[in-house]
């Protein structure tokens, strides 16, 4: 049975919003907080930003995600872990419900997932023409991470390594979008982007404790699952160590201004979080505020480093 605010055919009339619907587009924000941190990092290094080509990186990137995301459902529709998740807290955890809920067919559902995937690749050469070829290493790379998390025969994420996926492709969404501006690879997006893809690896990973006996029961071994709830929620402390510690280690490098020690405030998000989990890691209903915090740190980290790096006072000298 569809839970409240899922999506249904009812509910969705229009064929445009049941496949815009299928992308899990709450999602995306963390994309877009992505691409703006990777232009924000080219403009701290005295680059001046090209409208157009801007544009058309976050746009096409935005694409790229919608893809691995129906990829995603599709995949977990083949597991029959979506289909048995009852105790999924949508609309976070246990997919789409496209599928589940009558209002795309699996087929359907593939297809355009990926032909999502396929539609980054012309806009990917387009970039690289007018860029530098070094592009295509970084879009190849993002392209491969987004397919195989979910995709056999890779399915990184059943093998308990989606967050590493989860952090590579991110921090790829970073250096990308500095890489369109720059035409050139600059450690500076590494500096300014590994703590935010880190913690968007922290909502991938604690969105799966609501989903641990789906994903067990279809043999989709995520980390959560390996671990079990107790020790799992170390992995949630460390990842939101890992994450906050690069930014400080940035600093004291003197890689990045010391005015970016601001992005540090998200930590309270992912403290409080941290709690919630640490209280409630095996109630699936209780963890739906944590499942917030969670996305709201790695958002607000990102969109604070970004605003800080591009305003002119905070440039190297």
């Amino acid at each position: 049975m569809p839970k409240p605010m899922e999506p249904t055919l009812d509910a969705l009339p229009n064929t445009f919003l049941r496949y815009f619907a299928a992308t899990r587009p709450a999602f995306l924000s963390v994309t877009f907080v992505g691409c703006l941190l990777g232009l924000a990092s080219a403009a701290y290094s005295g680059i001046a930003i090209g409208p157009l080509l801007a544009t058309a990186t976050l746009f096409f990137a935005l694409v790229a995600h919608a893809g691995a995301n129906v990829i995603n459902d599709y995949y977990d529709a083949l597991s029959g872990c979506d289909a048995a998740n009852t105790e999924r807290q949508f609309p976070f955890t246990g997919g789409s419900r496209c599928i589940q809920n009558g209002v795309l067919s699996l087929r359907a559902t593939g297809i355009f997932g990926y032909s999502l995937l396929a539609a980054v690749v012309p806009a990917g050469l387009w970039l690289t023409a007018v860029s530098s070829s070094g592009l295509i290493l970084i879009g190849l790379a993002g392209l491969v991470v987004g397919w195989a998390y979910s995709a056999p025969p890779l399915k990184l994420q059943s093998r308990g390594l989606g967050e590493f996926a989860i952090t590579a492709g991110w921090l790829l969404v970073v250096i990308g979008s500095d890489f369109v501006q720059r035409h050139a690879f600059s450690f500076v997006p590494v500096a300014a982007g590994l703590g935010f893809a880190l913690l968007v690896a922290n909502v991938l990973y604690i969105n799966q404790f609501p989903d641990v006996k789906a994903d067990a029961g279809a043999g989709k071994n995520t980390l959560v699952v390996k671990l079990g709830f107790a020790r799992a929620r170390w992995g949630y402390v460390l990842i939101t160590a890992l994450a906050f510690g690069w930014l400080l280690l940035m600093v004291l490098l003197g890689l990045l201004p010391i005015v970016v020690l601001i992005a540090l405030l998200p930590a309270v998000a992912s403290f409080m979080a941290a709690r919630q989990l640490w209280s409630s890691a095996g109630r699936p209903a209780e963890l739906t505020p944590a499942l917030k915090l969670t996305i709201l740190a790695a958002s607000t980290h990102g969109l604070l480093l970004a605003i800080i790096l591009t305003l002119p006072w905070s440039h190297p000298a």
